[in-house]
């Protein structure tokens, strides 16, 4: 491939710095997002303080990285996960293979580095049981002597919509359409433009419309659906998990990986899960695998 204008003043007798902007302007061009350029460029930082600082990116080896990833994963101060360890590793191949295939280098010292796949835990999700449990433990709080419908309205949309917790913490009264054609809705928006790609309508049950009602009536929230921080709403799911007797951390995540896998079983489309998560089709991937391990399948 011939040099690109990224390209066209690197030789191989360059020091690593004026490669890394040179691949950081390049990164920029193919309109990566701001974040994705952010983190490439922290990972292969790490890699220009671990090699001597005149080192030329044409005398850099297979041997020079893999002892870079040995110590990384080894032997410096700061932990590395298998996860952090596997992205930074995409990293410095994704730095190689560019100069390579730009001609910068005749031959990719990266590409023989070992890639590492580094899957997350199983998440732990409610059965069906536990659910009704839940949803039973946070109506009662509607029914009690002070009748209050924000436990219940909470938990039932986090566990029909799937959203994550900075989402839902995001949603605004504005964001909720009772009105539309389909039946009622929430959009949930993104203020940054890179993550625009999440956003998406979200049908919202009709036996969730009477709890919102109520909450609406008893709190009169303003602007946000729930105006509290993150860790009073998350001591709010763990007080239900414990009037429900779960045994479990009833959190954010939990309510999200339960309704993935409740449309996992209920056999909706793969493709319609996806994208009521909000996620990447390369997320997906992985997403997908776990979902049929939680539902029982290989």
């Amino acid at each position: 491939m011939p040099p690109s204008s990224d390209t066209a003043h690197l030789t191989p007798q360059v020091p690593f710095a004026p490669a890394l902007k040179a691949w950081e302007s390049y990164l920029y061009d193919q309109g990566r997002s701001p974040n994705t350029v952010k983190a490439f460029l922290s990972d292969v930082h790490l890699l220009a303080h671990f090699l001597p600082p005149d080192q030329k990116i044409g005398a850099i080896t297979t041997a020079d990285l893999n002892r870079f990833f040995a110590w990384m994963e080894k032997e410096r101060a700061v932990p590395c996960s298998p996860k952090t360890l596997a992205r930074r590793i995409t990293s410095v191949k994704s730095l190689f293979r560019w100069l390579h295939q730009f001609g910068v280098l005749t031959l990719d010292p990266a590409e023989k580095v070992a890639q590492r796949s580094a899957i997350s835990p199983l998440p732990q999700v409610l059965t069906e049981d536990e659910v009704a449990a839940a949803l039973e433990a946070a109506d009662r709080h509607r029914r009690g002597p002070k009748p209050d419908a924000r436990p219940y309205a909470l938990l039932s949309l986090l566990l029909d919509t799937g959203v994550k917790k900075s989402e839902c913490l995001g949603i605004h009264l504005n964001h909720i359409d009772l009105d539309s054609p389909g039946g009622p809705l929430v959009f949930i928006r993104y203020a940054s433009p890179s993550n625009r790609y999440k956003e998406r309508k979200l049908t919202l049950p009709e036996d969730w419309l009477p709890a919102y009602e109520e909450y609406l009536s008893q709190y009169n929230p303003v602007d946000r659906l729930f105006p509290w921080s993150p860790r009073r709403l998350e001591y709010l799911l763990e007080d239900i998990g414990k009037d429900a007797g779960l045994g479990k951390h009833l959190s954010f995540d939990m309510c999200r990986w339960t309704s993935a896998v409740q449309d996992y079983l209920n056999n909706i489309d793969a493709e319609k899960i996806r994208q009521k998560l909000g996620i990447s089709k390369i997320q997906w991937r992985e997403i997908k695998m776990k979902l049929r391990q939680l539902a029982g399948g290989e």
